[in-house]
């Protein structure tokens, strides 16, 4: 039986292209949107197109948009019953969660201890291993002491990979080829990780050379309801973060991604997860798949899932938090053509992807049938220096991957952004080459990112 825990104002705690994301979608949901921005992001277009915006801080995470208690103020003030963090942030933090049920806000997302059973990724493999999920061959403990942890990497063998306990978006991640390279390579992944998540723990997983980066993903109500909607092909990345992403892969056929389908579902039962969710996979040449990690947020790269399965993730986010049952059941989620996503950033390509921040005098978008910008730009927008570098989404759908292709290069060629410098133009030669064509993602990431 539902509950009724209607939500009539959220709160976004976040800013850019998801911060407009959501708040379009509770627009067209009848519920009030209510920004926060720091003192920099005043004339952002979350900050414009919100019903209410509150001015939180100065610039720095800190003092802004990581700062539980002015977000929780914020929300008081203005009345809201729910906050949407979007991703990044505090999307993933536990604590914040716990804060928001304490102050009786209704946090749209998955609950404390999912968050924290999936964010301690040495838990998560044991909970995967315990539930029947594969899982990467690998150290089942975090280590804390070098030593220790080469004479686990020395009977592993090489090459391994180094992991922050508590990490994330490639933080704190080494690949260890040689054995004479260990010590210094864990050093430095453990100070990165440190230094990004407050946590020295680490733990050691056998590399998987040349695989491919499919994540799978899924949504579950309060009532143990799951289901996948398909896979996501995110292998074309530059320094462990993803520059392409696409649905369905060339690389997964149906019985494939019917057992991925089942194994993320186990993941997120035994997750105990409600909320949308993407259980990510490693897949090898002969079609094994091993458990990765699980993000308990809405990804970046949801629209290409949205395109083909025609679901609205982020209202279905909304629901599931007011306790209503899932909108859809299993046999429903079809996939219909292909989809491609690309970043478009305020970056130099030429110059090791400096960000190039700035303020855009003159913009033309590209439309048309089966292509979708997600952005927060605006012509005379100052992109700021102290953000991410990332300006828009290009998602395009056609019938099948070819035509999603020329789609792609098609609306990246019209792109016009004045002003300040982007990757559109390295993107169209990307995504032009005939191995991305072939799917050859192996010789896309040697071309580009080695």
């Amino acid at each position: 039986m539902e509950s009724n825990k209607q939500i009539k104002r959220v709160l976004i705690a976040n800013r850019g292209e998801i911060a407009v994301r959501i708040i379009r979608a509770c627009r067209e949901m009848g519920i009030k949107s209510i920004a926060i921005c720091s003192d920099v992001d005043k004339e952002a277009l979350h900050a414009q197109l919100a019903d209410e915006v509150v001015c939180i801080g100065p610039y720095k995470l800190k003092e802004s948009y990581l700062n539980m208690e002015r977000i929780l103020s914020a929300a008081f003030a203005t009345g809201a019953d729910a906050i949407h963090p979007g991703f990044g942030f505090l999307s993933e933090n536990s604590k914040f969660v716990k804060m928001c049920q304490e102050c009786k806000i209704n946090f749209i997302g998955p609950s404390m201890e999912s968050i924290e059973k999936m964010g301690n990724k040495s838990e998560a493999r044991r909970v995967m291993k315990a539930a029947g999920v594969p899982v990467i061959p690998g150290g089942d403990i975090p280590v804390l002491d070098a030593s220790q942890a080469k004479e686990m990497a020395d009977e592993m063998g090489y090459p391994v990979i180094i992991k922050a306990v508590s990490g994330g978006g490639g933080k704190g991640m080494r690949i260890v080829k040689q054995e004479k390279d260990f010590m210094d390579l864990f050093a430095t992944a453990q100070k990165e990780s440190e230094n990004a998540f407050g946590d020295r723990s680490m733990y050691l997983e056998k590399y998987l050379a040349d695989c491919r980066h499919i994540e799978v993903q899924i949504l579950a109500d309060k009532y143990g309801n799951v289901i996948h909607l398909g896979e996501r092909d995110c292998s074309i990345q530059r320094k462990h973060q993803k520059v392409i992403e696409e649905t369905p892969s060339i690389a997964v056929n149906d019985e494939l991604r019917k057992k991925m389908g089942e194994a993320a579902i186990k993941a997120a039962k035994a997750a105990n997860y409600h909320s949308a969710g993407t259980v990510e996979f490693l897949l090898d040449k002969d079609n094994n798949f091993y458990f990765m990690e699980m993000n308990t947020r809405i990804q970046v790269e949801h629209p290409v899932t949205e395109m083909v399965t025609g679901v609205d993730l982020v209202k279905e986010m909304i629901r599931i938090a007011m306790g209503k049952t899932l909108s859809y059941k299993q046999e429903d989620i079809r996939i219909q053509g292909h989809s491609i996503e690309c970043r478009i950033n305020a970056e130099k390509p030429e110059e090791n992807f400096t960000p190039c921040p700035g303020t855009i005098e003159s913009l033309y978008i590209p439309g048309g049938n089966g292509i979708r910008i997600d952005s927060a730009m605006y012509q005379g927008y100052k992109i700021p220096s102290c953000y991410d570098s990332m300006i828009a989404k290009l998602i395009v759908h056609g019938e099948n991957r070819s035509e999603a292709i020329q789609k792609l290069k098609s609306a990246l060629s019209e792109f016009v952004i004045e002003g300040v410098e982007t990757n559109a133009e390295f993107l169209y030669r990307l995504t032009s080459e005939e191995s991305f064509e072939e799917g050859d993602v192996e010789k896309i990431n040697r071309t580009y990112f080695s």
